[in-house]
């Protein structure tokens, strides 16, 4: 815990002279799906408002702001924990992945799509696949997704899926094998950016469809034996 709260000290200058809790719940959002503080850790509030120097209040409220996300759960007598997903969590995060990401593709309209931050996506994975660095291409796989959903240019759709995509991290960190859980799925990242590029909706979402099912299939897998080991 002193190494993770040394880093986020180093976080203290993103506040700047405005702290909020919306901006503390923004660090304490990208730190947990960063892995810092994996599920199930419990999280100080001395400890974490010492490190970001804000007011007990502060961080109180962006421990709210998280709960309501999901990220983050309260116990009564206990404290602030992250949050350990249920399997019935995760089938549910990637039901409302295919409802919002399939009608994204769906309703793009006609070409051509502004793709820059999807083919940007595919390279940074493809670069992480050839370093081996498997954690960065799963932060690839994330931006991909992200990128697709921003082709909506609906403000209110990139904030539900920005909660969306953090409590799927949380179900991420009980993979052991990331290369196991993201590899497979960089070359249909490109398949798909590959249908857009040529204009073909229907089969990008196709594409699409398939790959989220098979992907909950294999998270599903890996999941229930983790979560039956604790």
């Amino acid at each position: 815990m002193a190494e993770q709260l040394g880093q986020l000290a180093d976080d203290r200058a993103l506040l700047g002279r405005t702290s909020t809790a919306e901006r503390v719940s923004d660090i304490l959002r990208s730190r947990i799906a960063e892995g810092y503080f994996p599920p199930g850790t419990r999280l100080s509030e001395d400890s974490i408002g010492g490190a970001l120097g804000v007011s007990r209040n502060t961080l109180r409220e962006a421990f709210r702001l998280l709960t309501h996300e999901r990220l983050l759960v309260h116990e009564l007598n206990r404290g602030v924990f992250v949050r350990v997903l249920s399997v019935a969590d995760v089938e549910d995060i990637y039901r409302t992945r295919a409802l919002v990401e399939c009608a994204v593709v769906r309703g793009l309209g006609e070409p051509p799509y502004a793709l820059d931050g999807l083919a940007g996506a595919v390279a940074e994975g493809e670069s992480a696949a050839r370093e081996s660095d498997w954690k960065s291409l799963g932060t690839a796989n994330f931006h991909f997704h992200r990128e697709l959903v921003a082709l909506a240019r609906s403000e209110r759709t990139d904030e539900l899926m920005r909660s969306v995509f953090a409590e799927l991290r949380l179900a991420f960190h009980h993979v052991d094998h990331p290369r196991r859980l993201h590899e497979p799925y960089l070359a249909r990242n490109r398949q798909i950016l590959d249908a857009l590029r040529t204009g073909d909706r229907a089969g990008a979402e196709e594409l699409l469809s398939t790959y989220l099912a098979d992907s909950l299939e294999r998270v599903l897998e890996v999941y229930r034996r983790r979560v039956d080991e604790q």
